[in-house]
């Protein structure tokens, strides 16, 4: 193999030249989990293995997944990864990024490596203006998926997803508790099926728990970005609003940086919940209260129904809904006027 694919291989696999060539040489003195990168990042390559490694090649499964900015896809990512290499198989990952390879692009290069199967993590299924055909007919040539957070009707596939509307309960909950009867909502848009089943939530909550059925001015929908928390964050607050549900913790961090600009104190003036507990969230400044995702539990899920269904063992249909848990940290405080 010549230099310029040791290098290319290399990077991608984020290991050495030398490690490569022991690797393609089949040398010892590596590391099972790191030959396995070494090999993945050849197969993604399009580059072809040795034909003594070819024997030993395991099969490969694809994991599709929106971007890397919100940790809480890496961090999902990290799980699949290692319950994937713990059975013997090789995860690519795949990660969509504006302007950049479009999910069924991905999806053909994967058909292309003979995948086993794919997890999909929030993709292109989560969006109700996209259709499911593509996914149909993948089910209808016998590829095995897995879907995580947005179910769809019509797909033949197992459906792993956080139970959103539980959220928006544990959260309000929460803050009802603190005093506050005037509390926002800021999500992404809402086309995705969580969001909707966030708001879905957010609205019955309120209407329990406070009696206020007239919400719609305290749910603002943006961009899952700081940038977006912080626009939601300035628009709810000029509502009156003391709290916000934030749909990620990086809304949540663009609000409480909205709120500051704003001269407010967190959470003194105005009390800030996230979503997801991704990693670092707790040692933000304050401390990040927020609701945390089955992240290991759901990933662990989709791991056995997608090999299941390699197996062929046929995994269970449907919607397999998991339990959140609220964390509750120092972003959130009794209602201004309440506090002693």
């Amino acid at each position: 193999m010549n230099r310029a694919r040791l290098t290319d291989i290399a990077a991608h696999a984020g290991v050495s030249e030398a490690t490569v060539s022991r690797v393609m040489n089949d040398k010892p003195g590596v590391a099972p989990a790191t030959r396995q990168t070494v090999l993945t990042a050849l197969d993604v390559l399009g580059y072809e293995r040795p034909s003594h490694l070819r024997s030993k090649a395991v099969s490969l499964v694809g994991l599709v997944i929106p971007e890397l900015v919100n940790p809480i896809f890496p961090a999902f990512a990290q799980v699949i990864e290692s319950q994937l290499v713990r059975h013997g198989f090789t995860p690519v990952l795949c990660t969509q990024t504006p302007g950049g390879i479009a999910e069924e692009d991905y999806v053909e290069m994967l058909l292309d490596r003979g995948v086993a199967g794919i997890v999909y993590v929030s993709g292109q299924h989560s969006d109700v203006a996209n259709p499911v055909d593509g996914y149909v007919r993948l089910r209808e040539r016998g590829l095995p998926i897995v879907m995580i957070n947005g179910y769809r009707e019509g797909v033949d596939a197992p459906f792993i997803s956080n139970d959103d509307a539980a959220s928006m309960d544990l959260a309000l909950h929460h803050l009802v508790q603190l005093g506050h009867t005037r509390i926002g909502l800021a999500v992404g848009p809402d086309r995705f099926v969580p969001v909707i089943r966030k708001i879905e939530g957010f609205r019955a909550a309120m209407s329990r728990l406070l009696g206020c059925d007239d919400v719609d001015e305290l749910i603002q929908t943006t961009m899952f970005t700081l940038e977006g928390g912080a626009s939601a964050a300035g628009r709810l607050i000029e509502r009156g609003a003391t709290a916000a549900v934030c749909g990620s913790d990086l809304m949540a961090l663009g609000a409480i940086r909205e709120a500051r600009a704003r001269g407010l104190r967190v959470p003194d003036d105005f009390s800030v919940v996230g979503y997801d507990d991704s990693l670092l969230i707790a040692f933000t400044d304050p401390p990040l209260t927020t609701v945390r995702q089955s992240v290991q539990s759901m990933g662990e899920a989709a791991v056995r129904a997608l090999l299941d269904e390699v197996r062929g063992e046929s995994a269970p249909r449907g919607e397999f809904v998991f339990r959140p848990e609220l964390v509750v940290r120092r972003s959130t405080a009794a209602a201004p006027g309440l506090r002693r």
